[in-house]
């Protein structure tokens, strides 16, 4: 049975027995405590938690999961792999124990051709809490399972929590004997390698106190609603539906493996090392396509450090197999078409898939042949100095300069019989980032427990926004903060957090920067809002300053935002829409959004492109967009189905967390996407858009900057400006001043290259005299001295080999010559070959004299160069140099 069947079976097992289908939720996780969604129930999350409500009191799913902290297992075991799928269901308050129990039999024992599996009853074995004596009555009574093949595990194997105080429960699972083959008898308590698992029921029953580990926590009492989580790992279960010794030989994997053997001439099957690469690639560029698919892009930080790890281990191992050119699109094709009949907006989205990928592919080729030279040097000094361990600092350069992941780096030292220092390389990760970002942290939750904002939305339900339609009004104060806590009431300069029932203030998201303005008390107390936030879903946080009065929790209160900056973010964010529908005509729909930020009177937009957008093309876009302008389209919000959405063509943001219903804001005929934003009622109202230009901010994506309105206005305006004094200077039209700059510019190059030269010529004219000057020091020629100010260290160096040059080769010479450039002293010191038998070495000389001058130099025993601080120091240190010359002739 192949892969997209189960999947099918799954969700129309459950649907007829009245559970609501639930899509897939983006790997991005909606969770800030999370980078990737890592397991089937983290969508439903917030159900559980009693933040949100459930679509229905039954639910399933098929979800899309990433979890790599057993990475480096990829490829070596049966079972490990980066990306999998969790077919779930979900009972909120209805169905428990016994329900769940017969569901799972009756899919899993009933016959193929009635929907079921098909699995033998009789291979089934099962595992329940040591003290859930509820489950096994059921396991053996209701579906009669024998009672040898029920066992009773602790804890750390059948207790579920989410490892902090909530809902937790004991669980039982459902394992599968594959047969002597795969180990010894005795059920999974001994074999879990032949007796794998492949469904997991949780019975969430109680809530759990504060504690660590599996199983360090007390139960604190029943929950006053019992729940049901399962998941069933669809490809553990293809394994063996498909009868096939692991996960990497199913049909959604095996294509990889036969694509990559193609590529490679290395067969599957041959040899064990040989192997685990094939499995790691198969693994690995699944897992890259399904991210890059839901819009992870690659980059050095989160989930996207994440991709790109994935993608260079699996490009690497290609290499190892023996791969030598560009492969990754072959392979992302094959994966594409496979998964594609159970996700088919991968095949919807090929190109943008396939060119995010090949930029990474392109780039890391390039890395990995500058990084390795690095790298075997770096293991070359380690093993010559007798160390076993490669410094941290040198990990930390391969990720940091050329890209390399850390375990890219730990996997090629061990090839060469190193280990690395692994905190090093982590203590320097960490302080560059603690340089690099400043503390967002409480950007969205102010410094409250997010608990505060989950009491208030239960106490008062979601806020109602009314801002698309109004930007004052009515309102009640439902919720109060000062300094994170809670309180009754808040007095004159205090900060505050203000929950209101209903408000115009629209919360930053989607790219939007928040509102700001005032709310007022019919007491006379104002509050200043700087900043508005959404810390939970539904309910909106307004975060400022108490200028006068007393606010009281349950007050009555007015709400007015400043309409002035909500207009002229309205402009910037309808300017967006037009930039974003511009680019796509332009690039194609790889040009898909990544990210923008609408601010009052400018933009930036972020976008997928393997190579920066040509300056014509940019230009192109502008035109196009300042057309639509002109064209005076109207703009309009509908709220519809996703479903129905998505028929209109509207286009969706990657990583963005939609529901069942959403907002579709359509510009004339010319754009339409989903959009929670506020926009212009007329293209016409933007006046003006002006793209100021792009550039680069991560591995295949840009970033378009611009202005709108007035602020596009103003800038023309003094760029105007600036070509009209550069009309006068040059006394030429507009249009000529691209010609006439350019000439004045090769006329001053010519002339900085003539000054240069008879500056050269000047400085070795003093050669002769140099050279014929030289002091007798003990049998040794030298020439020392100070050189005219201002003269370059390369013309110093040239100067210096050119006095060498005219002393006599049979004479022991030092030349030792000094310059100040830019307020600081410089030296070049060179010895000749007498010289040097005699033991004087012009690197010994140079940092004798750069210590006199206040600073430091080196370099080889013929030649070196040095500086300092001190310029007044010359002298002395002529003098040090005549002195070392002295003692070592």
């Amino acid at each position: 049975m192949e892969s997209a069947e189960i999947r099918r079976r799954w969700l129309r097992f459950f649907e007829e027995r009245g559970h609501t289908v639930v899509p897939s939720a983006s790997l991005i996780a909606d969770d800030p405590t999370l980078l990737l969604v890592n397991a089937g129930m983290v969508p439903f999350k917030p159900y559980f938690l009693g933040e949100a409500k459930p679509p229905g009191p039954r639910a399933t799913s098929v979800q899309k999961c990433v979890r790599t902290p057993d990475i480096e297992e990829v490829g070596k075991t049966t079972r490990h792999g980066t990306f999998f799928q969790m077919c779930g269901n979900f009972s909120f308050g209805e169905y428990f124990k016994e329900g769940a129990i017969k569901y799972a039999w009756e899919l899993l024992t009933g016959s193929q051709a009635d929907g079921g599996y098909g699995l033998d009853p009789e291979k089934l074995w099962i595992t329940v809490y040591l003290e859930d004596d509820e489950a096994e009555r059921i396991w053996h009574e209701v579906i009669g399972v024998p009672k040898e093949r029920i066992q009773r595990l602790g804890k750390s194997e059948n207790y579920w929590s989410m490892g902090v105080p909530g809902p937790c429960g004991p669980c039982s699972e459902i394992n599968y004997d594959r047969g002597p083959d795969f180990g010894v008898e005795g059920g999974p308590a001994v074999n879990d390698e032949r007796y794998v698992e492949i469904w997991n029921l949780v019975f969430m029953q109680y809530e759990r106190g504060a504690g660590t580990g599996k199983e360090d926590f007390e139960i604190l009492g029943e929950l006053p609603q019992k729940n049901i989580d399962t998941g069933l790992g669809l490809e553990r279960l293809a394994m063996i539906l498909q009868d096939v010794p692991n996960m990497y030989e199913t049909d959604t994997l095996r294509v990889v493996i036969d694509k990559a053997t193609e590529l490679t001439g290395v067969g599957y099957g041959t040899a064990h090392d040989s192997d685990v690469s094939l499995r790691v690639v198969a693994d690995h560029i699944r897992t890259s396509t399904m991210l890059i698919g839901d819009g992870v892009t690659p980059g050095n930080e989160g989930r996207g450090y994440v991709l790109r790890r994935i993608m260079r281990r699996a490009i690497r191992n290609m290499r190892l197999l023996g791969a030598g050119g560009l492969v990754v699109g072959e392979l992302l094709d094959v994966v594409i078409q496979t998964m594609g009949r159970q996700y088919p907006e991968l095949l919807e989205d090929r190109r943008r898939i396939e060119t995010v990928a090949l930029a990474e592919e392109a780039a890391f080729v390039k890395t990995l042949k500058a990084g390795t030279n690095i790298l075997d040097t770096a293991v070359t000094e380690t093993k010559s100095s007798g160390g076993t361990v490669l410094a941290g600092d040198k990990a930390f350069l391969l990720h940091d300069t050329w890209g390399f992941p850390i375990d890219l780096t730990l996997e090629m030292a061990a090839e060469q019989g190193l280990s690395v220092d692994e905190n090093g390389f982590r203590r320097l990760m960490k302080e560059q980032r603690e340089r690099a970002k400043a503390d967002a942290q409480a950007k969205k939750s102010g410094h409250a427990d997010l608990s505060a904002y989950r009491e208030v939305a239960d106490k008062s339900g979601a806020t109602e926004f009314t801002g698309y339609n109004a930007t004052e009004g009515e309102s009640t104060i439902v919720g109060l903060l000062v300094n994170g806590a809670p309180a009754p009431a808040a007095h004159e300069g205090d900060e505050v957090e203000v929950v209101l029932d209903r408000t115009p203030f629209y919360a930053e998201g989607g790219g939007q920067l928040a509102d700001t303005g005032r709310i007022k008390l019919d007491s006379g107390a104002v509050v200043e809002i700087r900043d508005v936030q959404q810390p939970v879903p539904g309910v909106t946080v307004h975060k400022g300053v108490v200028q006068v009065g007393e606010v009281v929790l349950g007050s009555a209160a007015y709400a007015a935002i400043d309409i002035t900056r909500r207009r002229a973010i309205a402009r910037a964010h309808s300017a967006t829409h037009l930039t974003h529908q511009a680019l796509r005509d332009a690039l194609g729909p790889t040009a898909a959004q990544a990210g923008s930020e609408n601010s009052p009177g400018r933009f930036r937009f972020d976008f997928g492109s393997p190579a920066a957008v040509p300056g014509g093309v940019l230009t192109d876009v502008e035109q196009k967009i300042n057309e639509v302008l002109s064209r005076e389209l109207d703009v309009h919000a509908e709220v519809m189905s996703m479903q129905d959405a998505k028929k209109q063509g509207a286009i969706a943001e990657f990583g963005e967390k939609y529901g069942d219903r959403v907002r579709v804001v359509t510009i004339g005929d010319f754009s339409k996407e989903l959009c929670g934003g506020t926009h212009v009622h007329n293209t016409a109202q933007l006046g003006l858009v002006k793209l100021l230009g792009e550039s680069s901010i991560g591995s295949g994506v840009r970033r378009v900057e611009a202005l709108v309105g007035v602020d596009a206005y103003k800038f023309l305006a003094r760029e105007h400006t600036v070509v009209s004094q550069l009309t006068e200077l040059v006394k030429g039209r507009p249009d000529e001043l691209p010609e006439k700059i350019s000439g004045v510019l090769a006329k001053l190059k010519d002339a900085e290259k003539e000054i240069e030269k008879f500056r050269a010529e000047k400085v070795l004219q003093a050669a002769a005299g140099l050279a014929e000057g030289a002091k007798d020091v003990r049998g040794v020629a030298l020439a020392a001295g100070q050189v005219p100010d201002g003269t370059s260290a390369d013309d110093l160096r040239k100067l210096v080999l050119d006095v060498r040059g005219r002393i006599p080769g049979d004479r022991a010479a030092v030349v030792a010559l000094f310059t100040v450039a830019n307020g600081r002293p410089v030296t070049v010191i060179a010895t000749n070959e007498a010289a040097r038998e005699r033991g004087i070495k012009a690197g010994e000389l140079v940092r004798t004299a750069a210590k006199t001058l206040g600073g430091g130099g080196g370099g080889k025993p013929d030649v070196a160069q040095g500086g300092g601080q001190n310029a007044a120091a010359v002298p002395e240190a002529i003098e040090a140099v005549e002195r070392l010359v002295a003692e070592a002739a």
